[in-house]
Protein backbone atom coordinates (compact mmCIF):
# COMPACT_ATOMS: atom_id res chain seq x y z
CA UNK A 1 0.00 0.00 0.00
CA UNK A 2 1.38 3.37 -1.02
CA UNK A 3 -0.02 4.99 2.10
CA UNK A 4 2.10 2.66 4.25
CA UNK A 5 5.17 3.84 2.36
CA UNK A 6 4.19 7.45 2.99
CA UNK A 7 3.56 6.88 6.71
CA UNK A 8 6.76 4.92 7.30
CA UNK A 9 8.64 7.66 5.47
CA UNK A 10 7.07 10.33 7.64
CA UNK A 11 7.96 8.47 10.84
CA UNK A 12 11.54 7.73 9.77
CA UNK A 13 12.11 11.27 8.54
CA UNK A 14 10.66 12.93 11.63
CA UNK A 15 13.92 12.52 13.57
CA UNK A 16 15.75 14.76 11.08
CA UNK A 17 13.07 17.30 10.22
CA UNK A 18 14.83 20.07 12.16
CA UNK A 19 17.90 18.47 13.75
CA UNK A 20 19.76 16.66 11.01
CA UNK A 21 23.46 16.40 11.96
CA UNK A 22 25.75 17.88 9.34
CA UNK A 23 27.89 14.74 9.50
CA UNK A 24 24.99 12.26 9.45
CA UNK A 25 26.07 8.86 8.13
CA UNK A 26 22.92 8.56 6.04
CA UNK A 27 23.97 5.28 4.47
CA UNK A 28 24.25 3.46 7.79
CA UNK A 29 22.21 5.32 10.41
CA UNK A 30 19.19 3.72 12.06
CA UNK A 31 15.96 4.42 10.16
CA UNK A 32 13.71 4.17 13.22
CA UNK A 33 14.74 5.32 16.67
CA UNK A 34 13.22 6.65 19.88
CA UNK A 35 13.45 10.12 18.33
CA UNK A 36 10.91 9.18 15.65
CA UNK A 37 7.18 9.88 15.78
CA UNK A 38 4.28 10.29 13.40
CA UNK A 39 3.61 13.87 12.32
CA UNK A 40 0.88 15.83 10.59
CA UNK A 41 1.86 14.08 7.35
CA UNK A 42 0.60 10.77 8.75
CA UNK A 43 -2.45 12.31 10.41
CA UNK A 44 -3.60 14.03 7.21
CA UNK A 45 -2.76 11.05 4.97
CA UNK A 46 -5.02 8.91 7.14
CA UNK A 47 -7.71 11.59 7.29
CA UNK A 48 -7.77 11.56 3.48
CA UNK A 49 -8.06 7.77 3.54
CA UNK A 50 -10.90 7.90 6.04
CA UNK A 51 -12.75 10.50 3.97
CA UNK A 52 -12.46 8.36 0.83
CA UNK A 53 -13.39 5.11 2.57
CA UNK A 54 -16.39 6.65 4.29
CA UNK A 55 -17.36 8.89 1.34
CA UNK A 56 -17.25 12.04 3.45
CA UNK A 57 -15.98 15.55 2.58
CA UNK A 58 -12.24 16.01 2.92
CA UNK A 59 -12.57 19.17 4.98
CA UNK A 60 -14.88 17.51 7.49
CA UNK A 61 -12.71 14.47 8.13
CA UNK A 62 -9.39 16.30 8.06
CA UNK A 63 -10.64 18.56 10.84
CA UNK A 64 -12.32 15.72 12.73
CA UNK A 65 -9.19 13.57 12.81
CA UNK A 66 -6.76 16.47 12.93
CA UNK A 67 -8.20 17.95 16.10
CA UNK A 68 -7.22 14.81 18.00
CA UNK A 69 -3.51 15.57 17.37
CA UNK A 70 -2.94 19.28 18.08
CA UNK A 71 0.83 18.95 18.60
CA UNK A 72 1.74 16.72 15.65
CA UNK A 73 3.59 19.45 13.76
CA UNK A 74 1.03 21.56 11.91
CA UNK A 75 2.18 24.82 10.43
CA UNK A 76 0.59 27.84 12.09
CA UNK A 77 -1.85 28.60 9.28
CA UNK A 78 -2.95 25.00 8.89
CA UNK A 79 -3.36 24.70 12.66
CA UNK A 80 -5.73 27.65 12.53
CA UNK A 81 -7.57 26.01 9.63
CA UNK A 82 -8.04 22.79 11.62
CA UNK A 83 -9.25 24.47 14.80
CA UNK A 84 -11.15 27.55 13.63
CA UNK A 85 -14.95 27.65 13.37
CA UNK A 86 -15.20 28.60 9.71
CA UNK A 87 -12.22 27.29 7.71
CA UNK A 88 -11.37 28.71 4.32
CA UNK A 89 -8.63 27.77 1.84
CA UNK A 90 -5.68 30.11 2.25
CA UNK A 91 -3.88 30.15 -1.10
CA UNK A 92 -0.96 28.04 0.10
CA UNK A 93 1.68 26.32 -2.01
CA UNK A 94 3.17 24.57 1.00
CA UNK A 95 4.09 20.90 0.71
CA UNK A 96 1.24 19.89 3.03
CA UNK A 97 -0.99 19.40 0.00
CA UNK A 98 1.40 16.86 -1.51
CA UNK A 99 2.32 14.79 1.54
CA UNK A 100 -1.25 13.57 2.16
CA UNK A 101 -2.35 12.14 -1.22
CA UNK A 102 -0.75 8.68 -1.42
CA UNK A 103 -4.07 6.91 -0.87
CA UNK A 104 -5.65 8.88 -3.69
CA UNK A 105 -2.97 7.69 -6.09
CA UNK A 106 -3.29 4.06 -5.03
CA UNK A 107 -7.10 3.95 -5.24
CA UNK A 108 -7.72 6.02 -8.39
CA UNK A 109 -8.74 4.12 -11.52
CA UNK A 110 -6.99 6.42 -13.98
CA UNK A 111 -4.10 8.88 -14.01
CA UNK A 112 -6.47 11.74 -14.74
CA UNK A 113 -8.70 10.58 -11.89
CA UNK A 114 -5.75 10.59 -9.49
CA UNK A 115 -4.76 14.09 -10.55
CA UNK A 116 -8.27 15.54 -10.30
CA UNK A 117 -9.04 13.93 -6.95
CA UNK A 118 -5.72 15.10 -5.51
CA UNK A 119 -6.51 18.64 -6.65
CA UNK A 120 -9.88 18.38 -4.90
CA UNK A 121 -8.17 17.30 -1.69
CA UNK A 122 -5.74 20.21 -1.93
CA UNK A 123 -8.34 22.87 -2.64
CA UNK A 124 -9.90 22.73 0.82
CA UNK A 125 -6.77 24.39 2.22
CA UNK A 126 -3.94 24.71 -0.32
CA UNK A 127 -5.79 26.28 -3.25
CA UNK A 128 -2.80 28.04 -4.80
CA UNK A 129 -2.12 26.58 -8.29
CA UNK A 130 1.27 25.28 -7.12
CA UNK A 131 -0.30 23.69 -4.05
CA UNK A 132 -2.84 21.88 -6.20
CA UNK A 133 -0.18 20.86 -8.71
CA UNK A 134 2.04 19.41 -5.99
CA UNK A 135 -0.82 17.21 -4.83
CA UNK A 136 -1.76 16.18 -8.37
CA UNK A 137 1.78 15.25 -9.41
CA UNK A 138 2.43 13.26 -6.24
CA UNK A 139 -0.78 11.27 -6.63
CA UNK A 140 -0.05 10.87 -10.33
CA UNK A 141 3.36 9.38 -9.60
CA UNK A 142 1.81 6.89 -7.18
CA UNK A 143 -0.70 5.91 -9.85
CA UNK A 144 2.01 5.49 -12.49
CA UNK A 145 4.01 3.28 -10.12
CA UNK A 146 0.88 1.21 -9.46
CA UNK A 147 0.39 0.93 -13.24
CA UNK A 148 3.88 -0.60 -13.52
CA UNK A 149 5.36 2.29 -15.47
CA UNK A 150 9.13 2.53 -15.63
CA UNK A 151 11.11 4.80 -13.36
CA UNK A 152 12.05 6.87 -16.41
CA UNK A 153 8.37 7.24 -17.32
CA UNK A 154 7.55 8.43 -13.80
CA UNK A 155 10.40 10.92 -13.72
CA UNK A 156 9.57 12.30 -17.17
CA UNK A 157 6.08 12.90 -15.83
CA UNK A 158 7.56 14.89 -12.94
CA UNK A 159 9.70 16.98 -15.29
CA UNK A 160 6.68 17.70 -17.48
CA UNK A 161 5.08 19.58 -14.59
CA UNK A 162 8.33 20.83 -13.06
CA UNK A 163 10.50 21.79 -16.06
CA UNK A 164 14.08 22.44 -14.94
CA UNK A 165 14.18 25.80 -16.68
CA UNK A 166 11.38 27.04 -14.41
CA UNK A 167 12.07 25.21 -11.14
CA UNK A 168 15.49 25.65 -9.58
CA UNK A 169 15.92 22.19 -8.08
CA UNK A 170 14.03 20.13 -10.63
CA UNK A 171 16.09 17.66 -12.64
CA UNK A 172 19.15 18.20 -10.46
CA UNK A 173 21.12 15.04 -9.60
CA UNK A 174 21.36 14.09 -5.93
CA UNK A 175 25.12 14.60 -5.90
CA UNK A 176 24.56 18.26 -6.77
CA UNK A 177 21.52 18.64 -4.50
CA UNK A 178 23.64 17.58 -1.53
CA UNK A 179 25.78 20.66 -2.17
CA UNK A 180 23.07 23.19 -3.03
CA UNK A 181 19.69 22.23 -1.56
CA UNK A 182 18.50 23.66 1.74
CA UNK A 183 15.45 23.27 3.95
CA UNK A 184 12.25 24.36 2.20
CA UNK A 185 8.54 23.62 2.64
CA UNK A 186 7.10 24.59 -0.75
CA UNK A 187 5.66 22.16 -3.26
CA UNK A 188 7.87 23.69 -5.95
CA UNK A 189 11.02 22.26 -4.39
CA UNK A 190 9.74 19.44 -2.18
CA UNK A 191 7.93 17.47 -4.88
CA UNK A 192 10.64 17.39 -7.60
CA UNK A 193 13.40 16.80 -5.04
CA UNK A 194 11.52 13.98 -3.29
CA UNK A 195 10.90 12.35 -6.66
CA UNK A 196 14.57 12.74 -7.59
CA UNK A 197 15.39 10.82 -4.41
CA UNK A 198 13.03 8.12 -5.65
CA UNK A 199 14.50 8.20 -9.18
CA UNK A 200 18.03 7.57 -7.90
CA UNK A 201 16.96 4.80 -5.50
CA UNK A 202 17.08 1.05 -5.99
CA UNK A 203 14.79 0.10 -3.09
CA UNK A 204 12.38 1.71 -0.65
CA UNK A 205 15.09 1.88 1.99
CA UNK A 206 17.59 3.46 -0.38
CA UNK A 207 14.98 6.09 -1.22
CA UNK A 208 14.71 6.97 2.48
CA UNK A 209 18.48 7.17 2.76
CA UNK A 210 18.60 9.44 -0.29
CA UNK A 211 16.28 11.85 1.49
CA UNK A 212 18.38 11.56 4.65
CA UNK A 213 21.36 12.73 2.60
CA UNK A 214 19.78 16.19 2.15
CA UNK A 215 19.27 19.12 4.49
CA UNK A 216 15.51 19.14 3.94
CA UNK A 217 12.02 18.93 5.40
CA UNK A 218 12.89 15.30 5.91
CA UNK A 219 9.62 13.78 7.13
CA UNK A 220 7.60 15.40 4.36
CA UNK A 221 9.95 14.52 1.51
CA UNK A 222 9.99 10.95 2.83
CA UNK A 223 6.18 10.97 2.88
CA UNK A 224 5.84 12.48 -0.62
CA UNK A 225 8.20 10.02 -2.25
CA UNK A 226 7.55 7.15 0.15
CA UNK A 227 4.19 6.30 -1.35
CA UNK A 228 5.68 6.23 -4.84
CA UNK A 229 8.65 4.12 -3.73
CA UNK A 230 6.48 1.56 -1.91
CA UNK A 231 4.12 1.26 -4.87
CA UNK A 232 6.99 0.97 -7.35
CA UNK A 233 9.08 -1.58 -5.47
CA UNK A 234 6.07 -3.44 -4.06
CA UNK A 235 7.60 -3.72 -0.60
CA UNK A 236 9.55 -1.68 1.92
CA UNK A 237 11.97 -4.29 3.20
CA UNK A 238 10.89 -3.35 6.72
CA UNK A 239 8.76 -4.98 9.41
CA UNK A 240 5.88 -2.70 8.52
CA UNK A 241 3.27 -3.83 11.00
CA UNK A 242 5.58 -3.93 13.99
CA UNK A 243 6.79 -0.41 13.24
CA UNK A 244 3.28 0.91 12.67
CA UNK A 245 2.01 -0.65 15.90
CA UNK A 246 4.88 0.90 17.79
CA UNK A 247 4.42 4.45 16.55
CA UNK A 248 0.77 4.95 15.60
CA UNK A 249 -2.10 5.68 17.96
CA UNK A 250 -4.96 3.19 18.19
CA UNK A 251 -7.18 5.50 16.16
CA UNK A 252 -4.67 6.00 13.35
CA UNK A 253 -3.80 2.31 13.17
CA UNK A 254 -7.48 1.40 12.86
CA UNK A 255 -8.03 3.98 10.09
CA UNK A 256 -5.13 2.38 8.24
CA UNK A 257 -6.41 -1.16 8.85
CA UNK A 258 -10.20 -0.97 9.37
CA UNK A 259 -11.47 -3.68 11.69
CA UNK A 260 -7.99 -4.54 12.93
CA UNK A 261 -7.08 -3.63 16.49
CA UNK A 262 -3.66 -2.30 17.37
CA UNK A 263 -1.85 -4.31 20.01
CA UNK A 264 1.58 -3.20 21.06
CA UNK A 265 4.04 -6.00 20.31
CA UNK A 266 7.21 -4.13 19.47
CA UNK A 267 9.64 -3.51 22.31
CA UNK A 268 12.18 -0.86 21.45
CA UNK A 269 15.73 -1.86 22.26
Amino acid sequence: MAIIGAILGDIAGSQYEYDRPADLDYQNCELFTEECEFTDDTVMSLAIKKAIDEKKPYQEVMREVGRNYPVCGYGNTFFDWVFCDNPRPYNSFGNGSAMRVSYIGETAETLEGAEKEAERSAMVSHNHPEGMKGAAVTAGCVWLAKDKRTKDDIYKYVLKYYPPEDYKFSGVPLEKLRETYSWDVTCMTSVPVALRCFYESDSYISFIRNVFSLDCDCDTLCAIGGGVAEEYYGKTGLKNDKILKHYLSDELYEILFPGKKRRETFTWK
